[in-house]
């Protein structure tokens, strides 16, 4: 299927692992000009350069904290001053933060906000300009099924994507007008630099605990019966964000291999 991606403008945040790397790849992949953002340049750059070596299409890295507002404006001028136009924007910065109530405090709650709601709203901010000067185009949040079902000791990610899922909504309603779509992808337990790190962690207490057991492991509680790959979620975004999804906004899509307890 021809997702119709070539020479659009993409903007990836949280670009240079993982998920973000993903759809970076997939978007790239299917002929579109993709610029990936994050804080750390090399990172930045050596995706950049494998994806292009993989896809024959230009990619550009662009470092910018997503919770500074001033350096997001910078990153997305570069981006269409560059191409000359935005058309897609993926909002993937963040990571996971799990804690008891207990023991959360107002530090951990407003940084964690800062990077998923503050980063995107940003983001959108930054780039709805250009999407409206192009007649259209399309905004995905990446959020996670704990936003939509929180389980205990599960703030403040659960409560950041809950606000993620909710601005989706809200957002696709208000930039229907000017044919722009806005959709979340709720994804699960995917071999992503995150949980990588959570098994490292595991591993230097236990070194015979090797990344295929914590796979392993991770995957046993899943009703698919394994841990996903980045790939498989840098697909899903990429349809989405295509005109081959012209008529889907407002929408989520869970890719956690079925573990969501809620549609």
């Amino acid at each position: 299927m021809d997702l119709e991606l070539k020479d659009k403008v993409a903007i990836v945040t949280g670009g240079s692992f993982g998920i973000g790397k993903a759809a970076a790849a997939s978007l790239s992949a299917e002929g579109a000009k993709v610029a990936i953002a994050a804080r750390n340049q090399d990172d930045l750059q050596a995706a950049a350069k494998e994806i292009e070596s993989s896809t024959g299409n230009p990619v550009i890295a662009v470092a910018a904290d997503v919770r500074d507002e001033a350096q997001v404006r910078s990153m997305v001028q570069r981006v269409a001053e560059e191409w000359g136009a935005v058309h897609i924007l993926v909002n993937n910065a963040g990571t996971s933060a799990a804690h008891s109530f207990q023991n959360l405090t107002d530090e951990i709650f407003t940084e964690d906000f800062r990077l998923k709601v503050y980063g995107a709203i940003y983001c959108t901010r930054a780039v709805l300009p250009w999407l409206k000067k192009a007649g259209g185009g399309s905004i995905v949040n990446i959020t996670t099924p704990g936003g939509k079902a929180s389980g205990p000791g599960t703030n403040p990610t659960s409560m950041a994507r809950a606000a993620g899922i909710s601005m989706t909504k809200s957002l696709s309603k208000e930039f229907a007008e000017f044919n722009v779509r806005v959709n979340t992808v709720c994804i699960g337990t995917i071999k992503s630099r995150q949980n990588e790190r959570a098994w490292e962690r595991l591993h230097a207490n236990d070194p015979s605990y090797t990344l295929d057991d914590h796979w392993e492991k991770r995957g046993s509680e899943i009703p698919m019966g394994r841990v996903g790959e980045a790939r498989e979620a840098g697909d899903v975004i990429c349809f989405l964000a295509s005109d081959r999804a012209s008529y889907v906004t407002g929408t989520s899509v869970n890719v956690d291999g079925g573990i969501s307890p809620v549609v």
